[in-house]
């Protein structure tokens, strides 16, 4: 999503300590993730999948309330979570941090207790409960840092930042910190270079270059698990030629889905933050476009992110029943999974879904059930 993720989760914090990378157990049933023709493999089962979004999983500070998400994700059949592997600060904080960007300094990769020692704690979780994780690595977006903080660091723009050699060595030496931690876990279910990669006004291959080195440079890390871009999907040309199916934001959805260490396809789904005044429609259509191009690719795609802000089930439903119906899509995740924790509800941008609300028996009980 586009606009901040921030809200008014109150989070406890940790003192800085050192670590090593945390020794994961896994359970004797799991496997790595996989493709499977159009559909993936968990666990040893093939076929679709309902998972959501938690930005802020990794910035708690108490296990309890990790554990207790985990067990509530199970426990509603949601298999995969996306959380954000990246929390980059431009100035000391005491808080939960990964990545420092401090002015005269050298840029720092926090393994301490308040750092992706957080983390670490998420995945083993996550093992415990049998749900797959994606983690991504940068923010489009300035939200907890992002490329916005590497480039105030730098001096560089957002449209250098996919070359710059600076940037690009010290965001592979970041991926190559959290790679490092979990590439024997077999609770990720895939790699993702950025949320929401934008170049807006650039040739779509500075992108597609950009997405070639990083997930070779990945694959060369972790041959195991798969790779994934992050992207919203947007297409050069086709569906009903506004804005999203055009080339405006450096973006090209099927040249990207073609590199060869990219294992799956991501598309998002905003249409009132796009200026579509059919959300429905609309999104219905942004849907089969996608699931067209990755079965001629010979890709399954993930329908990544999706919400309203308003009226949920009268819109998302009919996307669900959509996206499960169409050939290339062998998943969906709605932004975002809510809770109420230690510290009470997580936050709320008003796509935010609550576990036991009458939204969530709708668009998440529901829809697990009809998945089958």
């Amino acid at each position: 999503m586009w606009f901040p993720k921030v809200g008014a989760l109150a989070l406890a914090y940790l003192t800085v300590a050192t670590s090593t990378p945390i020794e994961l157990q896994n359970d004797a049933s799991a496997s790595v993730p996989s493709v499977s023709g159009l559909k993936f493999n968990i666990d040893g089962t093939t076929g679709y999948f309902a998972g959501t979004n938690s930005y802020w999983i990794g910035f708690l500070t108490n296990n309890a309330d990790v554990d207790l998400v985990m067990s509530h994700l199970k426990a509603s059949g949601l298999k995969v979570l996306r959380v954000w592997g990246f929390n980059d600060v431009t100035q000391t904080t005491s808080g939960v941090w990964y990545q420092s960007f401090i002015s005269g300094k050298t840029p720092q990769i926090n393994t301490g207790a308040n750092g992706l020692q957080r983390l670490d704690y998420v995945v083993s979780s996550a093992e415990a409960h049998a749900i797959k994780l994606i983690i991504n690595f940068v923010n489009n977006w300035g939200d907890y840092g992002g490329m916005p903080a590497y480039n105030t660091f730098y001096g560089t723009t957002k449209t250098t930042w996919y070359t710059d050699a600076k940037v690009q060595a010290q965001y592979q030496a970041y991926i190559k910190a959290v790679v490092s931690r979990y590439n024997s876990s077999t609770a990720i279910f895939a790699w993702e270079l950025a949320n929401e990669p934008r170049c807006n006004g650039c040739a779509t291959s500075i992108v597609t270059n950009w997405a070639t080195k990083t997930s070779a440079y990945i694959k060369s890390l972790d041959p195991n698990h798969m790779i994934t871009l992050g992207d919203e999907g947007f297409m050069n040309g086709g569906g009903d030629g506004s804005y999203p199916y055009t080339t405006g934001e450096g973006m090209d959805f099927e040249a990207n889905l073609k590199i060869p260490d990219i294992s799956f396809g991501t598309f998002h789904l905003y249409p009132t933050s796009w200026g579509e005044k059919d959300a429905l429609g609309f999104g219905n259509g942004w849907i089969k476009a996608h699931g067209a191009v990755c079965a001629s690719v010979s890709k399954p795609c993930v329908f990544e992110e999706y919400g309203m802000e308003t009226n949920k089930p009268a819109t998302e439903g009919p996307w669900q029943t959509t996206a499960l119906n169409t050939s290339g899509i062998a998943g969906d995740m709605y932004w975002q999974y809510g809770d109420t924790l230690s510290s009470g509800k997580t936050a709320d941008d008003k796509y935010t879904i609550y576990y036991g609300s009458s939204d969530f028996a709708s668009l998440v009980t529901g829809h697990v059930k009809n998945i089958g």
